[in-house]
């Protein structure tokens, strides 16, 4: 916090400082005559008729009555953790992309409509790197009336949590009722450990360019499995991963010095047997193969399992996401 040369705290904020990243303390409740206080650290994504707004890295937005302040400053942008490869969130949302590529696409200014019949929200929604190049509100009148045009929900991709994300436009958004309906993870680290973890099972895991139908069943989100394969393949270098049996599952794509995982899917029969960290180390190993040194992932934030089995492997957050959709 802020403190004066005679001591005290201070407040040095202002409305002109909408969009920096900032932290601040605040009059949270008085107890027994005493203040107890509360800091915020995030994004200041509005300051209006007396309510500061501010949204914090994982993109949860905190309303702050400015009576209640008693000190506030900018801060720099968090310092990225280096267990994993440097990357910045332009590079890895395009990695990420292609890794998830859509039936088809249309530009909008710097922001790309995205549709893939319903497939994954990743490849049927919009990915808003820059500009739409024409005042929001038209921005969105257009996004909502081409997926209309697809019977399809409008949905916006946006992070926070990283230098260059979108923390401003994702309170646009919330001013507006789009309503987030998914957060993820996008984690990233190093290839080699995963190639290296000591998995046996690793050696009965058989790769494929195209999931079969076993694979399919036990990934579990098809309802076309015509489509999902159509989907699943597309990408610069896509792998499948199954153990027999479908016991368990994964996807990899391999895109420049990137490896992507997902899909990675155990038999609810055979979990905490190490099998997840099997299918992706048989993954991890061909991707090092063929010239990649570090990996991506995207896990939802309500999956502790999933989140405990990256942290033991050695991702890291880089940001998070969020989908929004337009309000009915």
């Amino acid at each position: 916090m802020e403190i004066t040369a005679g001591g005290l705290l201070e407040v040095r904020i202002t409305p002109a400082d909408v969009g920096k990243r900032v932290s601040v303390r605040r009059v949270e409740a008085v107890v027994s005559g005493s203040p107890e206080f509360t800091d915020t650290v995030g994004v200041l994504t509005s300051w209006d008729q007396g309510v500061l707004l501010i949204t914090k890295k994982d993109g949860q937005s905190v309303r702050i009555s400015e009576s209640s302040l008693v000190a506030g400053k900018i801060v720099p942008a968090a310092p990225a953790r280096r267990r994993g490869p440097a990357a910045s969130f332009e590079e890895l949302s395009r990695v990420a992309a292609r890794a998830w590529q859509p039936l088809e696409s249309e530009p909008l200014g710097d922001w790309t409509l995205r549709a893939a019949a319903g497939f994954t929200r990743r490849a049927n929604s919009v990915l808003p790197l820059g500009d739409p190049g024409i005042p929001l509100d038209d921005a969105l009148a257009r996004v909502t009336s081409w997926y209309a045009e697809r019977s399809l929900p409008a949905y916006v991709q946006v992070a926070t949590g990283a230098a260059d994300t979108q923390e401003m436009l994702g309170a646009e958004l919330e001013r507006r009722g789009w309503v987030n309906e998914v957060s993820a993870e996008v984690r990233i680290g190093a290839l080699a450990p995963v190639g290296d973890v000591d998995a046996p099972a690793a050696e009965a895991v058989r790769l494929t360019r195209v999931p079969d139908e076993e694979w399919l069943g036990r990934y579990g989100k098809v309802s076309d499995p015509d489509l999902a394969r159509r989907m699943l393949v597309e990408g610069p270098s896509v792998w499948f991963a199954a153990l027999p049996g479908s016991r368990a599952i994964g996807r990899c794509v391999v895109d420049g010095r990137w490896a992507g995982f997902a899909a990675v899917t155990v038999d609810p029969a055979h979990r905490r047997e190490g099998l997840a960290t099997a299918v992706m180390a048989a993954l991890a190993r061909r991707a090092l193969e063929e010239g990649a040194s570090a990996a991506w992932l995207q896990v939802e934030t309500d999956n502790p399992g999933a989140l405990a089995l990256y942290d033991g492997l050695g991702f890291a957050r880089h940001h998070t996401y969020h989908h929004y959709r337009a309000a009915s």
